[in-house]
């Protein structure tokens, strides 16, 4: 959450739960002098449950203790530290003693914690608090109003753990309710549709709760679940269950409910887009913003520049490595061509000239300038470049994306920015319903609208997709396949590193054709006598994909205490 106003009480909660072992456990909070009546009596106390139960939404932009980024394990980057537990996901060595981004746990935590909440709350001492809305009525100034948002908070955060656990590990158990310690904990899995109509029913008592969205809270309040939150996960949900990995027959219609169901959210017309393709994720400037639905928490941090700059900028690790495969899926801006068309209009000699200006937006390029009047010089020599130390970029390349330009680091008076990890925004729910669309009627007009939304945007400004004029800019073939390339390719550049394409290629069932190959870079060379610069793309990493991969393994320590769970089919 944001900026939640959390009680010192908080810390005492924290403690409550620091020491749970088991990710299916009894309903007692605590063994100490504070015991679960006097926790759930007390307003602050019994608050603080529900509060403490967002810390369990992580941001993403360190999943190794060491400034890894989950993009590093798939082909949209490299990390620079080779010893990272990152490449697990990459080497052929994940299995279940050896497992990575290892969520199960923590999610369960999350849940046993919401399910705490929503088995206590109506009877607990909560009390009324003033002024939670922007424009409160008596109406939602009562206390059973308060007790309803605050039910829909939970509903929404018990929907979004089960959501990621889902995500990952396929099947899973559905926790609903506070296991007692006597019950029977080695429980098989719940069918994948249980788990899709459960998480959904979820989501649906959220939005009949929550405030319709981030401007209908009070300023105080701002960062807690909403209906839009609640709508985006739902969206987000039934575009993964429709899709190949879960969806191999193709039934049209779970492509028709994920259209649906994104376009109930923008038809509620509050979220859009900002001009400026950087200000979603900075939040110091742009503050509970129109594009960002939800997000985490927003520490004062430097540590996603520190982690991630270039190594010539005081010290940075340079980790997160654009490969060039992602770098080739920026379009050319005039003519908002791939650059495999030979009609696009792209100079192999000079490859960062005219493109989609995201590129600029989050990748540092050769030559690219960074804190002026300084230059990221990534040519074989150049102070950022291949070998210069051992956090040398990889491939040639760093990424830009989320950092604020203002930040310092490792100087005597360092400057923080507040970054939170953007989990929905608008931008998203927009691509989400094109590609459900196009999937489920073909490229209907709605389908180039949506998309168009996204390609079009100030700063942006990429040619609109059309398939009328085929020697024209921002040409399509008007088939539901050729469509579907273009809407997964601009998924690839809108979206890159916020975490979707690990996903995205996992639920098209296209890992093998994505993942299972080598990662490349481009070594730049510099030519002394003009300064002119020559590319030569080569092989960075060769990476290992199998069918098992689609979902992560279950950890042999969970697999021991229960059984019944069964392993993902590979492991």
């Amino acid at each position: 959450m944001k900026t939640l106003k959390i009680a010192a009480a908080l810390l005492i909660g924290t403690a409550l739960f620091a020491g749970c072992k088991d990710f299916l456990q009894d309903g007692s909070l605590a063994e100490g002098p504070i015991t679960s009546q006097e926790t759930w009596a007390n307003d602050n106390y019994a608050r603080g449950i529900l509060n403490n139960a967002y810390f369990a939404v992580p941001d993403r932009f360190n999943l190794d203790g060491n400034g890894a980024m989950q993009a590093s394990g798939s082909d949209e980057a490299v990390n620079s530290n080779l010893n990272s537990s990152i490449n697990t996901f990459n080497n052929g060595t994940w299995s279940p003693v050896r497992t990575v981004d290892d969520m199960y746990g923590s999610l369960y935590e999350g849940l046993r914690i919401v399910n705490l909440f929503m088995a206590n709350v109506q009877t607990s001492g909560i009390t009324s608090q003033p002024s939670e809305l922007t424009s409160p009525t008596a109406a939602d100034q009562t206390l059973q109003a308060q007790i309803n948002r605050l039910k829909g908070q939970a509903f929404f955060l018990r929907a979004y753990f089960h959501f990621e656990l889902l995500a990952r590990y396929g099947r899973i158990v559905l926790a609903t309710k506070v296991f007692d310690r006597n019950e029977n904990l080695n429980l098989p899995r719940n069918t994948f549709q249980e788990c899709v109509d459960q998480i959904a029913l979820d989501c649906d008592s959220a939005i009949a709760r929550l405030p319709l969205w981030t401007q209908t809270w009070s300023s105080a309040q701002r960062g807690r679940a909403t209906q839009t939150a609640a709508m985006a996960l739902k969206a987000r949900l039934f575009l993964y269950a429709a899709s190949p990995q879960y969806n191999p027959t193709n039934d049209l219609t779970k492509w028709q409910k994920a259209a649906d169901a994104a376009k109930a959210l923008i038809d509620k017309n509050v979220h859009s887009l900002l001009s400026d393709y950087r200000n979603p994720f900075l939040f110091g400037a742009n503050p509970y913003n129109n594009e960002v639905i939800f997000e985490t928490q927003t520490p004062n941090r430097n540590d996603i520049e520190q982690n991630n700059a270039p190594i010539s900028y005081d010290g940075a690790l340079g980790r997160t490595n654009p490969t060039q495969e992602l770098v080739d899926a920026f379009e050319m801006r005039t003519t908002g061509r791939p650059i495999t068309d030979a009609a696009s209009g792209y100079n192999a000699n000079a490859p960062y000239t005219n493109r989609d200006n995201r590129l600029a937006f989050t990748i540092f390029c050769n030559g690219v300038v960074y804190k002026s009047p300084k230059t990221v010089d990534t040519y074989i020599g150049g102070k950022d470049g291949i070998g210069a130390n051992v956090n040398a970029t990889k491939t040639g390349y760093y990424m830009r994306k989320f950092f604020n330009d203002a930040v310092t680091w490792n100087q005597q008076s360092n400057t923080l920015s507040r970054r939170p990890w953007v989990i929905f925004r608008y931008a998203e729910v927009l691509l989400n319903y094109a590609e459900a669309l196009n999937e489920a009627q073909g490229p209907v007009p709605a389908v180039y609208t949506y998309i168009n939304m996204v390609r079009q945007r100030t700063g942006v400004a990429l040619p609109a997709l059309q398939s009328t004029n085929a020697a024209g800019n921002g040409y399509v073939p008007a088939t539901k396949e050729a469509m579907r390339l273009r809407i997964q390719n601009e998924r690839r550049v809108e979206l890159c590193f916020e975490g979707h394409r690990f996903f995205d290629v996992r639920r098209w069932s296209k890992g093998e054709e994505f993942f299972n190959k080598p990662v490349t870079g481009m070594r730049i060379t510099r030519n002394a006598a003009n300064g002119t610069f020559s590319y030569e793309r080569f092989t960075v990493e060769n990476r290992v994909f199998s069918a098992k991969n689609y979902l992560y393994p279950i950890s042999q320590s969970n697999l021991n205490r229960a059984p019944a769970l069964g392993q993902n089919q590979g492991y």
